[in-house]
């Protein structure tokens, strides 16, 4: 099994996972008109298919108990359930956060969804593990808290004529937030203890428990969408465009490679305290690519511009903490 040794790997990995976390949303903006219900199925089976992928390769070099089937071989059932559980949890997350980069975009789902999930994961982290220094830890918090309120705002204030649509979406992103900040404690207890998980194995069982809770929430999600549409039909997911299904696919499997270079970074170091940084680099990050894929008019750009600065003081005192 492949294991960071060098800080310059492990840091290598932190970048690789911020850039992965920050752009497989924008697979979703390569499909125009295809439900993000139908979408998911293809993101699903490019997580699946990605966990694999690492595992059987990087996961299994060198052999040892560590590597990925070793490890699955003698993990006992209760890290497994640990981290299925984590899975489905998330899953429900990001369900909601595709949902509500449909409804209300990019530049407003992930710094709410994704800062809110900040801000919970942190204090939940912190209260099972006080550690760092709490000035820093906390001044982050509240800058982003800050940053959350203040792009709420500005999309309520550009979205007048849609008014129960745009609150729709805002809470929705909030939902997202707060069930994604809560799964990380689900991860830690899968990978500590005797008979627990590895990096590889545990990122696997993950992605089982994704797919797992998509069947039923994602159906349900068809039949009533919380985006204010028609119900979806399986039908038009044998119409779609194949590229369309290829994109799904390489989503998928984009967070699934952020998800592994995580796994890995935190082998190095401790799971609590840099647990979130990854996330937190990728709204930065996720702008940069939207603006470059979509910012064609000349005010979205100024807008996404300025959203680009937002994260930025606080990113510094979250590194500090």
């Amino acid at each position: 099994m492949y294991q960071p040794e060098a800080y310059f790997a492990a840091l290598s990995f932190m970048i690789i996972s911020m850039i992965c976390w920050g752009s497989w949303a924008n697979t979703l903006k390569l499909t125009p008109g295809y439900p993000f219900q139908l979408f998911y199925w293809d993101y699903e089976i490019g997580i699946i298919l990605g966990s694999l992928l690492w595992g059987l390769t990087l996961g299994s070099v060198g052999g040892g108990p560590l590597s990925f089937l070793n490890n699955i071989h003698q993990a006992d059932s209760r890290h497994i359930l640990f981290a299925l559980a984590a899975g489905a949890v998330f899953n429900v997350a990001n369900l909601l956060l595709v949902a509500a980069i449909d409804i209300a975009g990019m530049a407003v789902a992930f710094p709410v969804g994704i800062g809110l999930a900040l801000v919970v994961g942190v204090l939940l982290n912190y209260i099972v593990a006080p550690k760092g220094q709490p000035v820093f830890i906390f001044t982050g918090v509240v800058l982003v808290i800050i940053a959350i309120v203040l792009d709420a705002l500005a999309y309520r204030r550009r979205e007048v004529q849609r008014h129960e649509l745009s609150s729709r979406g805002i809470w929705i992103s909030i939902a997202c937030g707060v069930l994604m900040g809560s799964f990380y404690p689900l991860v830690t207890k899968a990978i500590t203890g005797d008979n627990s998980l590895g990096p590889y194995s545990v990122a696997f069982f993950f992605a089982l428990g994704t797919a797992l809770c998509a069947i039923p929430f994602n159906y349900a999600l068809m039949k009533k969408p919380l985006t204010a549409t028609a119900p979806v039909s399986m039908n038009k997911y044998a119409e779609a465009k194949p590229s369309w299904h290829v994109w799904g696919i390489v989503g998928g499997a984009i967070w699934c490679t952020a998800r592994y270079s995580i796994s890995l970074r935190h082998m190095r170091k401790s799971w609590v305290r840099r647990s979130h940084m990854p996330l937190d680099k990728a709204q930065p990050w996720s702008r940069r690519c939207g603006a470059f894929l979509y910012g064609r008019n000349s005010r979205m750009r100024q807008l996404l511009r300025a959203g680009l600065s937002r994260p930025c003081f606080s990113s510094f005192c979250w590194d500090s903490g």
